[in-house]
């Protein structure tokens, strides 16, 4: 049977309508004091709305996150966040349970963050956004609004963080010294977190104790389990720092496309001469994040143009199939 929602407030749940009917799967997400919970609450029978009107059948059911996977029959079940922590076994059995539920006609309310989850087996997705219903359809549509919602989100969260010089290990004989390392995003302001695609720069400050004829400072971004991304420095790219002389401060920054897969990484940093001698030897100065809307592999973001064609013969098999 269904169950509506007629205006109802729970905070933070503010005047919140909408209608899931019978025999579906209602995907629900949105950030934690968004109203999700109090939602799945109302919609279990564990809570009761301060104000507004639900309709819906006595028969219903409230699964938190760490209790008992009750899947037995009722007209209305509000899971939230129940799958989180169960094993693959379990979810298995559960996601076969789900459909039998939907199909006899119960109405199932799914609160996850799991989004290949929530695209697989809901009938439609509910974002609550601020207490309200901020957007709901086709899960894969409305996920995918989310997921850039919450990309720029955790971009404006960067974008507040500076980055911290706290190197894994640091060595060097002394004569200069990185003071700083900055991550800047394309409008040039510091940020800890990129969008994948965008022009993003690494700007580091040296101080020279001694003078150097020649220094190299050379960059390399690296996975948080040691996969070496990519490294540069600038003697292969031709750019002269030298010769410096005695307490002199240079600025250095490497501007690049962000063509990287949403993942953290690190920065390593190294002042050094043409041989190879240490100043300063920064592993793992600095991490950031990449961010983007949509999930991709791996860690090149090669951003692959697909192109299908069939032949005129092969259409013409297919349809006498």
């Amino acid at each position: 049977m269904a169950i509506e929602f007629r205006n109802i407030t729970l905070a933070p749940l503010d005047g919140f309508t909408a209608m899931a009917p019978s025999g579906a799967i209602i995907g629900v997400i949105g950030e934690k004091g968004s109203g999700v919970s109090e939602l799945m609450k109302i919609a279990g029978g564990a809570a009761q709305a301060q104000d507004g009107e639900v309709k819906a059948p006595p028969e219903r059911r409230y699964v938190a996150l760490g209790e008992t996977l009750n899947l037995a029959p009722a007209a209305v079940i509000a899971l939230d966040q129940a799958l989180a922590t169960q094993d693959a076994i379990v979810r298995a059995r559960t996601v076969t349970a789900l459909d039998r539920l939907r199909r006899s006609g119960s109405t199932v309310l799914l609160a996850s963050h799991e989004y290949p989850l929530l695209e697989a087996l809901c009938d439609e997705v509910w974002w609550i956004e601020a207490g309200k219903l901020g957007s709901k359809g086709d899960p894969k549509e409305t996920l995918d609004r989310y997921r850039r919602f919450v990309a720029e989100r955790v971009r404006a969260w960067g974008d507040t963080i500076a980055p911290r010089l706290a190197p894994v290990s640091r060595r060097g004989d002394g004569r200069a010294e990185v003071i700083s390392i900055e991550t800047l995003g394309a409008g040039g302001n510091p940020t800890i977190v990129w969008k994948s695609g965008e022009m993003v720069t690494i700007r580091a400050t040296l101080r020279f104790h001694e003078a150097v004829e020649n220094p190299v400072l050379g960059v390399l971004i690296r996975t948080q389990i040691g996969f070496e991304v990519y490294g540069t420095n600038t003697e292969l790219e031709e750019v002269k720092i030298g010769p410096c002389a005695a307490g002199e401060t240079v600025v250095v920054s490497f501007r690049f496309l962000c063509d990287l897969c949403p993942h953290a990484y690190t920065i390593t940093m190294a002042s050094h001469d043409p041989d190879g001698t240490a100043h300063d030897w920064l592993d793992d100065a600095v991490a950031f994040t990449v961010e983007d809307e949509r999930p991709t592999a791996g860690v090149a973001n090669l951003r692959a143009k697909v192109t299908v064609e069939k032949s005129a013969g092969q259409m013409a098999a297919d349809v006498h199939r």
